[in-house]
C-alpha cells in the first residue's frame, strides 16, 4: 500500500497534541513559548529518525495513541516507557521502527511517568504558527489537539534515522537519555521528583521561616498539574513577610509562582506570559524541567538549593 505521505489518527488517547521547540521570542505580544514539556524525549525521538531537532512531534498523556500509515515511514517513540506495536506486533520502543504503508502504530500507556513522544522521519508537516507548529492550550495558538480521524502530514525526509539509542548519542537510561528515559522515573511509584530551586526575583516577600522550611519539606504533584504548571500540595505553604500585591510582571519557564494558598506552582510550557502572585525562585531549564513534565499526580516533590543564592 501506498499513498501520500501522512499518518491518520485512529485514537486520540486523554491528550495528544503536535509540539515542537515552541514560539519563544514573542512574549512582549502576549504569546507563551509552549513546546514540548520533556525536551529531551523530543530531541531524542527526532534524531533517532533522522530529523533536526526543532522538528515536529506528537506528545501523548497516558494512555498514548494510536495511528495507521498511509505510505512507507520510519517513527520513533520515547519519553514515558510504553508497549509499542506495529499492526499488532510487539516493536522496540526508543529505536527507529519501520512502518510499512497502511500499518497501525499502537502507543501504549505509559509504564510510569506521563508523557511519551512519538516522532516521524520528516516531521509533522501541521501548518506553522509565528514560526513554530506547538498546540498552545493557553493561547490557543496551532494545531488542535489531536482527535481521531485527523490527518496528520509528514514533510520529506531527511538524513538516515539514527542505529538505536546508542547510536543517538543519548546517555544511559533505556532509551539512552535522560530527557526520554531518567525523566519518565519522577512519576513512578515510591518515587520523588527534586526540582534545583534559585532563588529570586521575589524571595524576599518571604518570611525567612518559610524559605527555611522550604528546604526540609516535601510537597506532592497535585492532579490540577497541566501543561501550564505543575501544581503542588500537601505541603506547608510558604507564608509572607509583606502584604498587598504585585503589578503584573514578566514570567520565564520554570518560575515557581506562588499563589495566595502558599503552594508552590511551576510554570511550564504553556505559562502565561505574565503574572502577578509572587515568584520565589526559577527552576533551571534541563532535565529538571524535563522530570517536571514526567511526574505523575502523588509523586513527592523536594526542592533543594541550585547554584548559589
Amino acid at each position: 500500500m501506498s499513498g501520500p505521505r501522512g499518518l491518520l489518527v485512529l485514537r486520540a488517547g486523554a491528550l495528544t497534541t503536535v509540539q515542537d521547540r515552541g514560539r519563544p521570542g514573542w512574549a512582549h505580544l502576549g504569546v507563551p513559548r509552549s513546546g514540548a514539556l520533556d525536551a529531551g524525549a523530543h530531541a531524542l525521538a527526532n534524531r533517532l529518525v533522522g530529523n533536526p531537532v526543532d522538528a515536529a512531534t506528537l506528545e501523548t498523556t497516558l494512555d498514548g495513541v494510536a495511528l495507521r500509515a498511509l505510505a512507507p515511514v520510519t517513527v520513533a517513540v520515547t519519553g514515558a516507557p510504553c508497549a509499542v506495536r506495529a499492526s499488532g506486533r510487539p516493536v522496540a520502543w526508543g529505536e527507529p521502527v519501520w512502518l510499512p504503508g497502511g500499518a497501525e502504530l499502537e502507543v501504549g500507556r505509559a509504564e510510569s511517568g506521563l508523557r511519551s513522544y512519538v516522532a516521524v522521519r520528516g516531521g509533522f508537516g501541521v501548518p506553522a504558527v509565528l514560526g513554530s507548529r506547538a498546540t498552545d492550550l493557553l493561547s490557543g495558538l496551532g494545531p488542535p489537539v489531536l482527535a481521531a480521524g485527523t490527518l496528520l502530514p509528514v514533510g520529506p525526509p531527511g538524513r538516515d534515522p539514527a542505529r538505536g539509542a546508542d547510536g543517538a548519542g543519548a546517555g544511559s537510561g533505556p532509551a539512552g537519555s535522560a530527557g526520554a528515559a531518567g525523566s519518565a522515573g519522577a512519576g513512578a511509584a515510591g518515587s520523588e521528583l527534586v526540582l534545583p530551586l534559585r532563588l529570586g526575583p521575589r524571595a524576599d516577600w518571604f518570611t525567612a521561616e518559610s524559605i527555611a522550611g522550604l528546604w526540609r519539606s516535601g510537597y506532592r504533584v497535585s492532579a490540577l498539574s497541566n501543561r501550564i504548571g505543575l501544581r503542588t500540595e500537601a505541603g506547608p505553604p510558604l507564608r509572607r513577610a509583606r502584604g498587598g500585591e504585585l503589578p503584573s510582571e514578566g514570567m520565564v519557564l520554570g518560575a515557581v509562582q506562588v499563589p495566595p494558598d502558599g503552594l508552590p506552582v511551576v510554570f511550564l510550557a504553556d505559562h502565561p506570559v505574565t503574572g502577578g502572585y509572587p515568584v520565589i525562585g526559577v527552576i533551571p531549564e534541563g532535565p529538571p524541567l524535563d522530570a517536571a513534565a514526567q511526574a505523575r499526580p502523588g509523586t513527592g516533590v523536594r526542592f533543594v538549593r541550585a547554584g548559589r543564592n
